[in-house]
């Protein structure tokens, strides 16, 4: 039984090889074929090579195996430029998004700089209403809150003066008659309904 098995195993270790030295020049440029046109060539330019070790001088399994070779290459080619044409693509992107990057940093940046030039603003004038008669960064008087106060002061009206204005408006009033449009119905007729 171990000798059965034995010899079995034999047959399927050897049964590759010995089918290949069965095989004649025709039927490995027919394998090859075959493996081109189902698009597998590295199985094809294998089976052409085995052939051409056994049969060195078929023209069909040269010729084959030149164009295997122009096809492998063509394949190569056309892997790198997808590759380039991928990387130039993911660079792109990345240079995008270091610019989107750059310019939401600086909108922030002007952001900042917005809201601290609003808050500096807000505390001097704080501290100008607070502080009218002090002295200003340049060693004057602030003459500009003292004719601002003396501006206020002037346009406001005493309640005589209101009371006044808002007669004399009251006077000037009309009431405004309606004028109908159109010409004017004779009302003598009667009025049709029907």
């Amino acid at each position: 039984m171990r000798l059965l098995l034995l010899a079995s195993l034999s047959l399927l270790l050897f049964l590759p090889a010995a089918r290949a030295q069965l095989l004649n020049a025709d039927d490995f440029f027919n394998d090859g074929a075959h493996s081109y046109l189902s698009n597998n060539i590295p199985q094809a330019l294998q089976t052409v090579q085995t052939g051409l070790q056994q049969y060195p001088d078929d023209d069909h399994l040269k010729k084959l195996y030149e164009l295997l070779k122009q096809q492998q290459k063509q394949q190569q080619q056309q892997q790198q430029q997808q590759n380039q044409q991928q990387n130039q693509q993911n660079q792109q992107q990345q240079q995008q998004k270091n610019q989107q990057d750059q310019n939401q940093q600086q909108q922030s940046q002007q952001n900042q700089q917005q809201n601290s030039g609003q808050k500096n603003q807000q505390d001097q004038q704080n501290q100008a209403k607070a502080n009218p008669a002090k002295e200003d960064q340049n060693g004057q008087k602030s003459g500009e809150t003292n004719d601002q106060t003396q501006a206020a002061a002037m346009t406001q009206m005493t309640p005589e003066e209101a009371k006044r204005l808002l007669d004399q408006q009251k006077n000037d009033e009309q009431v405004l008659v309606m004028k109908p449009q159109g010409k004017p119905r004779d009302t003598s007729h009667p009025i049709k309904d029907w």
